[in-house]
Order: structure tokens, then sequence, then C-alpha cells
């Protein structure tokens, strides 16, 4: 895909996804709180992030414009198979226009941060 085609407009943020954004933002679960807490204000390593962004059709939790990245939590809603046939579909869209998604379980931002970090920045500095 020509990269330079609906870059802002239409492809990212689109308005008709607002108020579902903002819903999301202000009713963060605690372990999106709890990863933006180390995201925001280009808290690791520089980086910027946004929370609850929208791309094409989806919405993504996390997301690094500055190399594509975007970081999803996956809470119980996501353990059944509908619902991983769903994520495999909106990954495939998201690398068919070059964003390169990274899945953790909630649980990983309270048991083991560090390295959930850790692989973050490894992807960020792999791009």
């Amino acid at each position: 895909m020509d990269r330079s085609v609906n870059v802002m407009g239409s492809f990212f943020n689109r308005s008709e996804l607002k108020e579902r954004r903002r819903s999301l933002r202000n009713n963060a679960t605690p372990a999106e709180q709890q990863l933006w807490g180390s995201l925001k204000g280009r808290g690791l390593c520089g980086f910027k992030f946004r929370r609850q962004h929208s791309i094409g059709p989806y919405i993504v939790d996390f997301y690094c414009p500055e190399k594509r990245l975007a970081v999803e939590l996956d809470g119980a809603v996501h353990e059944n198979e509908h619902a991983r046939e769903r994520d495999r579909r909106r990954d495939a869209f998201l690398e068919q226009h070059g964003i390169r998604v990274l899945r953790f379980p909630n649980d990983a931002v309270f048991e083991r941060p560090e390295q959930m970090l850790s692989e973050i920045l490894q992807a960020l500095q792999a791009r």
C-alpha cells in the first residue's frame, strides 16, 4: 500500500470513531492504566505513544507512530475462538499497512512488567 494515501484524514483517528476512542480512554482497564503510566510522556526511552488510537476501522490500545508499532493488551474477552479469529484479522490488516502488532495478556502488566517493557523496547529499536 502507498503509505502516503490517507495518512491522516480517513485512515488514522477517523472522526466517526472519536467517541468510541474517548470512551475507551475514560474506561481503561487496570492493565491499560498501568502500562500507560510507563508509556505516556515518552516514558519508554523517549518513544511517543498514543492510547486508543484508530487505524482504519480498528482502535489499538497503544500506538507508536514513529515506529509504526501497536501494543495490544488482551483480557478475558480475547480468550475464545471467535475473538482470537477477530484478532487475527485485525492484526493481518494492520500488518498489511506496515504496522507491527505486539500482544500481551493483561496479567503480564502486573506479573512481569519489566520483561514486557523490554520486549516493547526491543521491537521499537528493531524498526
